[in-house]
C-alpha cells in the first residue's frame, strides 16, 4: 500500500509506500536493541554525532529544500533557512547538552543528595507538515542528546522529508537504531504507542490530534509532550513603532504561507491608530504576489493541500456571512492550494476568524477600545501558544506581556521558536516543553539519589 501525494504547486503525484506490521515491527526491535548502547555512549560522543548531523545538513542543504519544497509547497528561500535553523540547534544541544543533563546538587541533611538526569529509551514523534525539517530536530535534538533513541511518525504528505533526515544521520554515522522513521498511519500509530518498548510520545499537530495521542499515552501510562494549535494574538497598543508593527505583521501572519502555529493571526488593534494600522497593513499585505515557491522573487507560497485551501475558505465565508468586512483577497486563487494574502476586518466573538485558529494566509483584524480591552481580547481564546505586544514603552510592554496568558509573550518581536528558549503552550495549545533545557528534561528520568 502506498501514500499519494501531491506537489501543491506542480500538481505532480508522488507516491510512497507504507510500512506493513513486519517492518514496523523490524524498526521497533532495532530502536529497542540500539538504546543502551547510545546511552551508556556518553555525552561527549554523542555531542560528536551531532556535530556530524549539523555538517551533513549544511552539505545537503540545497537537495533537501527540494524535497521539502515539493512535498508541501515551502518557498525555497523559507526551506534553506529551516535546514540551517536545525543544524544551529544540533551545534546547541552538542555544545550545551552535558551543562543540562549533569547531576543538580540539592542541599539536605544528607551526605550528599542530587538529582540525575537519566535517558527513558525510544521515544515517539509525531510531526507535522508544515516545518518538515525543523519540528523534528526540535525534536531530535535534545532526545538523542538525553541519551534515548527515537522513532519518528511524519506527516503523510512529507513521507520523502522523513527519509531525507534519516538519510543524513545515517550519513553521519550514528549507530544503526538510534533513529528510526515509520511510514505509517494514525491506527498504527496508536499501537506503537501501545508498544512497552516506547517509553513517551511528542506531538506537534491540532487540538484532535492531542487529544487522542494524549488519551491513548495516558491509557499505557506514557509521557506525551503536546506542542497544539494557536491563535496568537498580535497586540497593538497606541504609541507603537507602526513602521516596524506592520512589517512584523505581515512577515508573522503570511510567512510559510501562514501555516504556522505561532503566526500571528488575530491581529488586535486599539483605537486610536487602528484605521493608520489596517491601511499600512493591507497596502503591505496586497504587495505577496502568489507564484512558484522555487522563484526567489515569490512573496507568498501555495499552502500544502487543496482540502487545507478548501476548509480556510470555508471559515472566511462564515465570518463575513456573520458581519466580517473583507478588506483583502478572501477570495480562493487560480489553482487549488492557491489562496491570496487576505484581511477580515471587523472580526467579533462568534466568527470563525475570531473562534477558531485560521491556518493558512488570512489575518483577523480585532478592534479595541483601549489598552485593558485589548489584552482582555487577547485572552479571550481556548489557545494559549504565543503573543506579542507593540509599543515604544518597554516597561508597558513587558506589564502587558504579563498579563497575556500563553507559553510565550515577545514584546516588539514576532513570536518564534529559538533553541535558547523553552517553548510550548497552555490552555487547548498542549503541555510540556520542547528546546532550551526544559525540552532536554523532558524525556529523562528525573532521578533524585539520597546518600546518607
Amino acid at each position: 500500500m502506498s501514500v499519494d501525494n501531491r506537489d501543491p504547486w506542480t500538481g505532480e503525484i508522488r507516491r510512497h509506500p507504507k510500512h506493513t506490521a513486519a517492518e514496523v515491527e523490524r524498526i521497533l526491535a532495532l530502536a529497542d536493541k540500539a538504546a543502551p548502547g547510545w546511552a551508556r555512549l556518553g555525552v561527549a560522543r554523542r555531542s560528536d554525532g551531532l556535530r556530524r548531523v549539523a555538517a551533513t545538513l549544511r552539505a545537503r542543504q540545497a537537495a533537501i529544500a527540494s524535497v521539502m519544497t515539493a512535498e508541501m509547497g515551502k518557498l525555497r528561500r523559507e526551506a534553506l533557512v529551516e535546514i540551517e535553523k536545525s543544524a544551529a540547534a544540533c551545534e546547541y544541544y552538542a555544545d550545551h547538552a552535558a551543562r543540562y543533563l549533569e547531576d543538580a546538587s540539592v542541599r539536605t541533611e544528607a551526605r550528599r543528595s542530587f538529582v540525575s538526569y537519566e535517558p527513558i529509551g525510544p521515544v515517539l514523534a509525531i510531526m507535522p507538515w508544515n516545518f518538515p525539517v525543523w519540528q523534528v530536530f526540535r525534536f531530535l535534538a535534545p532526545c538523542l542528546m538525553a541519551g534515548n533513541v527515537a522513532l519518528l511518525k511524519h506527516a503523510t504528505n512529507v513521507p520523502e522529508c522523513a527519509d531525507v533526515i534519516k538519510a543524513v544521520l545515517d550519513e553521519a554515522g550514528l549507530p544503526g537504531g538510534v533513529f528510526g522513521v515509520l511510514h505509517i498511519d494514525n491506527e498504527q500509530a496508536a499501537g506503537v504507542i501501545a508498544d512497552p518498548r516506547v517509553k513517551a510520545v511528542s506531538l506537534t499537530g491540532s487540538e484532535r490530534a492531542g487529544r487522542s495521542v494524549a488519551a491513548t499515552a495516558g491509557q499505557h501510562l506514557k509521557k506525551c509532550v503536546l506542542e497544539l494549535g494557536g491563535s496568537d494574538p498580535f497586540v497593538v497598543l497606541a504609541d507603537a513603532d507602526l513602521d516596524k508593527a506592520v512589517a512584523a505583521a505581515v512577515q508573522s501572519r503570511f510567512g510559510n504561507a501562514g501555516q504556522t502555529c505561532i503566526a500571528a493571526k488575530r491581529f488586535i488593534v486599539v483605537a486610536a491608530i487602528a484605521d493608520e494600522f489596517v491601511r499600512r497593513f493591507t497596502e503591505a499585505s496586497a504587495r505577496l504576489a502568489l507564484g512558484d515557491p522555487n522563484d526567489p522573487d515569490t512573496g507568498l507560497a501555495p499552502m500544502a493541500r487543496a482540502d487545507l485551501r478548501d476548509e480556510l475558505h470555508k471559515q472566511v465565508e462564515a465570518s463575513i456571512a456573520a458581519g466580517a468586512r473583507p478588506l483583502l483577497g478572501c477570495q480562493p486563487g487560480a489553482g487549488e492550494t492557491q489562496y491570496p494574502a487576505s484581511i477580515l476586518d471587523q472580526v467579533r466573538p462568534g466568527m470563525p476568524a475570531y473562534d477558531q485558529e485560521l491556518f493558512g494566509p488570512v489575518a483577523s483584524v480585532l478592534r479595541a477600545a483601549d489598552e485593558a480591552e485589548a489584552i482582555a481580547m487577547a485572552n479571550d481564546t481556548a489557545f494559549g501558544l504565543g503573543a506579542s505586544v507593540w509599543t515604544q514603552d518597554r516597561d508597558r510592554g513587558e506589564a502587558a506581556a504579563r498579563k497575556i496568558v500563553a507559553g510565550a509573550c515577545f514584546v516588539n518581536a514576532i513570536v518564534r521558536s529559538d533553541v535558547r528558549l523553552p517553548f510550548g503552550g497552555t490552555k487547548a495549545s498542549g503541555f510540556g516543553r520542547e528546546l532550551a533545557g526544559h525540552g532536554i528534561h523532558e524525556f529523562t528520568n528525573i532521578k533524585t539519589i539520597y546518600v546518607d
